[in-house]
């Protein structure tokens, strides 16, 4: 090379290069990518479990009942703690998609809140008996169990129960969503899908309370 070769021209050679190389990849990394989706032809409803104790179980969950919305799926929520907490995700459901999306707000607020087990036993029960008939409706392609985890680690619902049932009478394409904390090993055992949100910082820790259009 002329010594007398412009830095401008060594430096685009070297860009030009590094954009080859990086097409060459990205081509290869597409074909053994097209290879694995041409082996993904199925479909089926999903168990889907968003735990942790991170920040993000139900908002995630929410995302996907906005999802069915947009593609005109119906869909059904059963929330079994949050009680009569007013939240944006609910005020927005019923006074705009209700067509779509069934809500039904089942719990009367956290443990420590009610102060009364066979209360909450019976709130969780009345819960989960609404969302069995919403499962079993085919009609429904998604049903959100917002906050179940939390009433299964109470013990005021018997896993056994509800592992049972999600094996043998939900549809076959019928999308079941489970939040909350502390879930079952049992539950995780039969999901299709775990996520687990992990803590790393929350501003409660720091003595800033929830705030509406981030926590509700």
């Amino acid at each position: 090379m002329s010594d007398e070769t412009p830095d401008s021209e060594i430096a685009d050679g070297g860009a030009g290069k590094d954009d080859a190389r990086h097409a060459e990849k990205m081509a290869k990394k597409k074909a053994a990518r097209d290879k694995i989706m041409a082996t993904k032809t199925d479909g089926k409803g999903l168990i889907i479990v968003h735990t942790g104790k991170g920040k993000g179980k139900s908002s995630a969950a929410f995302g996907m009942i906005f999802r069915h919305i947009a593609h005109g799926k119906p869909s059904a929520v059963v929330q079994f703690i949050k009680g009569a907490m007013w939240t944006g995700e609910r005020d927005l459901i019923e006074k705009h998609f209700s067509d779509l999306c069934q809500f039904h707000t089942m719990g009367e607020g956290f443990t420590w809140e009610t102060q009364d087990r066979a209360r909450d036993v019976a709130a969780a029960s009345a819960a989960w008996e609404k969302a069995k008939e919403l499962i079993r409706d085919e009609g429904n392609s998604m049903v959100l169990l917002d906050e179940i985890n939390i009433a299964l680690r109470y013990d005021y619902l018997d896993i056994n129960d509800i592992v049972a049932f999600l094996k043998s009478e939900k549809p076959a394409m019928t999308h079941v969503v489970l939040t909350g904390r502390n879930a079952k090993e049992e539950l995780i055992e039969i999901a299709d899908l775990v996520t687990e949100m992990e803590l790393v910082k929350h501003p409660f820790r720091s003595g800033i309370k929830g705030q509406p259009g981030v926590e509700f």
